[in-house]
């Protein structure tokens, strides 16, 4: 088969096959928009390593490197991208799943709301794709004359969702409102900061396993809530 099946790249097939189980269950209703945000955060957990294991093995040939970098962007298109839009869709259609919480629903919208709803959606998709896009060509120019890792960011890394939008369901805990409005302000804000010129200093491990920790956190009481809806 065509391709590469070696250790280095099975997190991000994780990560890629998380995402799509999580678009599938948020838009199919198999589950509830919670589980869809176990798979993002499952998405994340499994970007936060995945460089790092990639990189233990000395002798990857220089055609694994750069399939590596292609199906990294490419997962993190799916899970960053598409999969947080597929959790709104789900929020709107069956609301956060708290009892006692009213909903909204897209048969209850006015039209125009839904327009701005569609039009926030594709606005956050299409911010993504175009960061990860431009992020891998400085890169690789990056790489040509500098060389080593990078220590900056340029713009918000889309695998920001993967702690953003859990934490707006995590303040449905002190609202009696629904936070789907709230989610998709975020949406909107986190996509404008995806394309922003703002600098974002690159976590290291210590960083990492803080960013780790912290979503253990949320997803633990978020499965503490998630049996009441």
């Amino acid at each position: 088969m065509i391709g590469f099946y070696n250790y280095t790249v099975w997190l991000t097939y994780l990560s890629f096959l998380s995402a799509v189980t999580g678009i599938i269950i948020s838009l199919y209703g198999m589950g509830h928009p919670y589980i869809g945000m176990y798979c993002l955060m499952f998405s994340g957990l499994c970007d936060a390593f995945d460089g790092r294991v990639a990189r233990t093995k000395k002798n990857r040939t220089e055609t694994e490197c750069k399939f590596g970098i292609q199906i990294d962007s490419l997962s993190d298109l799916v899970a960053f991208g598409i999969l947080p839009v597929c959790i709104g869709i789900a929020m709107i259609i069956s609301g956060p799943g708290l009892e006692g919480i009213p909903h909204i629903a897209f048969k209850k919208l006015h039209w125009v709301t839904v327009a701005l709803v569609i039009l926030i959606m594709l606005f956050y998709a299409l911010t993504a794709m175009i960061r990860l896009a431009y992020f891998n060509v400085v890169e690789e120019e990056r790489q040509k004359t500098e060389g080593g890792c990078r220590k900056t960011y340029v713009g918000l890394p889309v695998t920001a969702s993967a702690l953003v939008f859990p934490t707006i369901l995590l303040i449905q805990y002190v609202t009696p409102m629904d936070v789907t409005p709230l989610y998709f302000l975020f949406m909107l804000l986190t996509a404008i900061l995806f394309v922003s010129k703002i600098s974002v200093k690159k976590p290291g491990l210590k960083g990492i396993l803080i960013m780790v920790g912290f979503g253990l956190i949320e997803a633990i009481l978020i499965a503490l809530r998630y049996p009441h809806g």
